[in-house]
């Protein structure tokens, strides 16, 4: 479907939230390692606030570099526990969300955005407690004239990222996990908070022994 020059493409099937919350409980790090340190999207992307953090599932969104016409149209398909992941091809001129924008993220439910671009307004965006991930930031707005694309896999941090997909992001950054792999990410990443469990306590036992 096009709606005037946004093509959109619906329907795809979300993970439940039980799956979600469970991968809440792990850092990004940690899940990367569970992937076998794939997935995980280039070190510019990083969180505009700190304490930054989300775990939902992607809405992608591509964008010309520079305008934001088809992120506004995307609010209309945002469904609750959806992270906005958008690729606007890094560009550093103009920033594809702001304050206004990220409100409206948070209201239809989405808990996080990760942007490949620029953004801005980031003191209220860290006010308001919305995660937001990105390049940088910049105060110039954005063009309304399009076109873009949503609801079909886009190129972001140099990962391929799908409708539906899990992304996590933290301080660290931001991983995506195909939902096929979940159950595997998930017995691997509590060996692998076992192992640092006991690495910790190694630690622990040697500067009780050099106190």
């Amino acid at each position: 479907m096009t709606t005037d020059n946004v093509r959109v493409t619906a329907g795809w099937d979300r993970p439940d939230e039980s799956v979600l919350e469970q991968l809440r409980a792990h850092s990004v790090a940690n899940l990367g390692d569970a992937l076998d340190r794939l997935n995980i999207l280039d070190g510019g992307i990083a969180p505009i606030w700190p304490g930054a953090k989300a775990v939902g599932t992607a809405l992608p969104v591509l964008t010309v570099a520079g305008d934001n016409k088809a992120v506004i149209a995307a609010l209309d398909h945002i469904r609750p526990g959806d992270i906005m992941v958008i690729n606007a091809f890094g560009y550093d001129g103009r920033a594809i969300i702001g304050d206004n924008l990220a409100q409206r993220f948070d209201v239809f439910g989405a808990v996080g955005a990760v942007v490949d671009g620029y953004v801005r307004d980031r003191d209220i965006i860290e006010s308001l407690g919305f995660p937001v991930f990105a390049r940088g930031l910049t105060p110039a707005g954005p063009f309304k004239n399009g076109p873009g694309a949503i609801g079909e896999p886009v190129a972001i941090g140099g990962v391929v990222v799908n409708p539906g997909d899990i992304v996590a992001c933290d301080g660290d950054g931001a991983i995506v996990i195909p939902p096929h792999r979940v159950d595997e990410v998930l017995a691997a990443v509590a060996a692998i908070v076992a192992l640092e469990a006991e690495k910790d306590a190694e630690v622990e036992s040697l500067r009780t022994q050099l106190a």
